[in-house]
């Protein structure tokens, strides 16, 4: 997110006030002698950390045999001191860098606090004294009574699951147990609920050791899937237990869950790219470029039409060009968008800013891309280039619309810094109709989310809004102070950033709170499909070829029945193709295209120079999507084929462009690649210093052979010797070059692979 001028006194302040030790993360004052802050703490290299409790109305002197039981989550604890603080400033050690390489600190100390005085603020104070491992702080509680144990209890649901027709409802049986003190009155309530489902308690609030019945109520228009819902039962502490509730026979549209998994992968890779040029991803860096290339491989792959879309007016001189991806089908005169920066700041890798709102929508596209659902109305996706240097990418986009696009455009959404370590839940112009679905996602966990003021008019969405287009997104804080009524109700520290690494080189992907990543995510799934997605499942379909394999003596031809069938939807009318062929065979269909359901013959006739091998052929079926099979195809009696190959073909090179391939097919080659195989390389480029160049085999491993050396030098004519003793010789090898900086141009003339010299 960019940095507001008007914020910028404010920033400064807080660099100055900021020391090494992490503000302490503030448990609401409890009455009596005990007390537990299960709000988690970050705990990053060589820093101090502390989380808080405060005692209350705790009528006698602590215990010399006080109880201070802790959870940390930490790859070393050997680089670990832990402390017990008393409100006058007295330190206890618990813990001194004992355990070496040990993971985690689950343990309960006994403390002699008899000298100290019982009620005010204790904290417990977690050193990292070491470099390379980074946890939190998971839990901890304080009972100065020494070993009596503070009230407690625990809930649990029966059945633990059950299953539900759209319109009808289901019954569970909430338990409640006293495990430790005395009995206590618990509130009941449910999250997690899909849209059209309710839940309700009988009675709502039960006094431990006793039940209450659990009913979900469901609307026809109920989405189908399984949803776990979380049941809270709230006394002196919050316990919780899940219920996985399953729906059939509704109207709405089954909404996926996007694996956190995947998106922090994506996140990993942009810390990788930014790792390996310089240490950022900003707007005119090789950073951004690479992260551009990512993103737009990943969706090209996943069936999207993919644009770069160059900022040729407003934005810093040489930065990188917007990504725009559309999915096919929907209204296109409805167009929902979905959108996140995707540079960074130059201080460091940006991976919550705003890695965390690139990866979140990446993903989302590719889960699109698999469910493949019919759609009611057009999704457009879009990465914006140079927005830390003031919204320049959107602004241009938005610019460049002509008036009836710009009206086609019913939303953009945008994800800015949705990760943040100590984050809350903001949602930007949230009483707007085009915020409802995220609102409702949130609602429905119990998030109790803000309006965004501290996002307002700093990221992408303004550049709609002031074009008359409505906007809303996601936010989870950047460098405003996090409230003690905020900490309260969405745990975390308070008096501290919601992101400490807001524009700093700490901004990596330990900078990344798994939870609020998770609950974003989902609410952009939620949203996309609730506006986009039509309730009738999309037409899909699968493809076989039998048998798999076949073998050919060169000169002859071999068959095999291809088959269709109808997965989802109505049939659909689907082209057959193949691809993978070795030189001298071709492939033919009869018929070229079929109606799911039906079958094709696949005939692959070979010449008599075609050589011996095997070969996997890939059959394609081409309609609303594609899908594919392999075929097997072995030839003998042929001339054994070879283990070289050249293009002749000139390949232009566009300017600070999209890399461009040049490929060679090895077909035939019985033999290792060496370990010292040969590429000939020739390129027409008055400015070699632009370009990377790098081989890429058939399985996508890349060599790079040039990495932007020579400077001004004209020209690259020069063989390089590579190790391709790993990989497999047959298949399609490409030359990639990519030019990465303005005013030059040049081509591809001619390159020669030698798998075996």
């Amino acid at each position: 997110m960019r940095r507001g001028r008007s914020l910028l006194s404010t920033a400064l302040a807080t660099v100055v006030v900021a020391a090494t030790v992490v503000l302490p993360a503030a448990a609401a004052p409890l009455a009596g002698c005990s007390g537990t802050n299960d709000g988690d703490v970050a705990i990053g290299d060589n820093t101090t950390v502390e989380s808080s409790i405060t005692i209350t109305d705790c009528p006698s002197a602590p215990s010399a045999t006080a109880t201070v039981p802790v959870k940390i989550v930490h790859t070393y604890i050997g680089d670990l001191q832990v402390s017990l603080v008393a409100p006058d400033g007295s330190a206890y050690v618990l813990h001194n860098r004992s355990g070496g390489s040990t993971d985690n600190i689950d343990q309960t100390y006994t403390v002699d606090l008899s000298g100290e005085t019982s009620n005010g603020t204790w904290k417990l104070r977690v050193n990292d004294n070491a470099a390379n491992d980074v946890g939190r702080i998971d839990t901890w509680s304080l009972n100065l009574g020494g070993s009596t144990p503070a009230n407690d209890f625990s809930v649990a649901v029966s059945p633990t699951s059950g299953s539900v027709a759209a319109g009808s409802s289901a019954s569970a049986t909430v338990q409640t147990q006293t495990t430790a003190g005395q009995a206590q009155t618990v509130q009941l309530t449910a999250t997690g609920l899909p849209s059209g489902a309710t839940a309700s308690f009988n009675p709502a609030s039960v006094t431990t050791g006793s039940s209450s019945t659990l009913t979900i109520s469901t609307t026809a228009s109920i989405s189908n899937g399984t949803y776990p819902i979380t049941v809270r039962a709230a006394g002196s502490t919050t316990k919780t237990a899940t219920y996985t509730l399953t729906v059939t026979g509704g109207t709405g549209p089954q909404i996926p869950d996007i694996d956190i998994a995947a998106v922090k992968q994506h996140l990993t890779q942009f810390n990788t790219i930014a790792t390996q040029n310089g240490g950022n991803r900003r707007s005119t860096t090789a950073g951004y470029r690479a992260s551009v290339t990512y993103v737009k491989d990943k969706l090209t792959a996943a069936g999207f039409t993919v644009t770069e879309q160059p900022c040729t007016s407003g934005c810093s001189t040489g930065a990188g060009p917007n990504v725009i991806a559309e999915w096919p089908g929907g209204n296109a005169n409805n167009v929902y968008m979905f959108g996140a920066h995707l540079d960074s700041v130059t201080a460091g890798p940006g991976i919550n800013d705003n890695g965390s709102g690139s990866a979140a929508l990446l993903e989302t596209a590719l889960v699109l891309s698999r469910t493949n659902p019919s759609m009611l109305n057009k999704v457009r996706f879009a990465w914006w280039t140079d927005e830390e240097q003031g919204l320049n990418g959107s602004e241009f986009y938005v610019s460049q619309l002509p008036s009836t696009e710009r009206t086609k455009i019913k939303t953009y959404h945008n994800f800015d810094m949705i990760g943040s370590v100590n984050g809350g839940y903001f949602i930007n112009n949230i009483s707007s109709a085009q915020s409802t679905h995220m609102k409702a996602y949130w609602d429905s966990l119990g998030l109790q989310p803000e309006e965004n003021t501290e996002g307002r008019n700093r990221s992408d969405d303004a550049s709609f809004t002031n074009a008359g287009i409505p906007a809303s997104g996601y936010a989870m804080g950047a460098s405003a102070t996090k409230t003690s009524a905020q900490a309260t109700k969405w745990g975390g520290t308070a008096g501290r950033a919601f992101d400490p690494c807001y524009h700093q080189s700490c901004d990596t992907t330990a900078n990344i709170s798994d939870t609020h990543l998770n609950r974003a995510v989902d609410g952009i799934a939620y949203t996309l499909w609730k506006s986009a997605v039509s309730s009738t499942p999309g037409a899909d379909f699968s493809v076989s070829v039998s048998p798999s394999s076949g073998s050919v003596t060169e000169g002859s031809s071999v068959t095999a029945t291809v088959g269709t069938q109808t997965v989802t939807g109505d049939p659909q009318t689907v082209q057959l193709s193949a691809s993978g062929l070795p030189s001298g065979a071709t492939a033919s269909f009869s018929p070229a295209s079929v109606t799911t359901g039906s079958g094709s013959t696949l005939t692959i006739s070979t010449t008599a120079s075609v050589a011996n091998g095997t070969y996997p052929v890939t059959v394609t079926a081409t309609g609303t999507g594609s899908r594919t099979t392999t075929y097997t195809l072995t030839v003998t009696g042929g001339g054994g084929g070879s283990c070289n190959g050249t293009n002749p073909n000139d390949v232009a090179i566009p300017d600070a462009g999209a890399a461009v391939d040049s490929d060679v097919v090895i077909s035939g080659c019985s033999a290792t690649p060496s370990g010292s195989a040969t590429v000939a390389v020739k390129i027409v480029h008055p400015y070699i210093g632009d370009l990377t160049v790098a081989l890429i085999a058939p399985d996508g491993s890349s060599y790079t052979l040039h990495n932007r050396t020579g400077g001004s030098a004209d020209n690259i004519d020069q063989t390089y010797t590579v190790n391709l003793s790993g990989e497999a010789p047959n298949g399609t090898w490409k030359l990639r070059v990519r030019d990465l900086a303005a005013a030059d141009v040049g081509n591809i003339d001619t390159w020669t692979l030698n798998l075996t010299p």
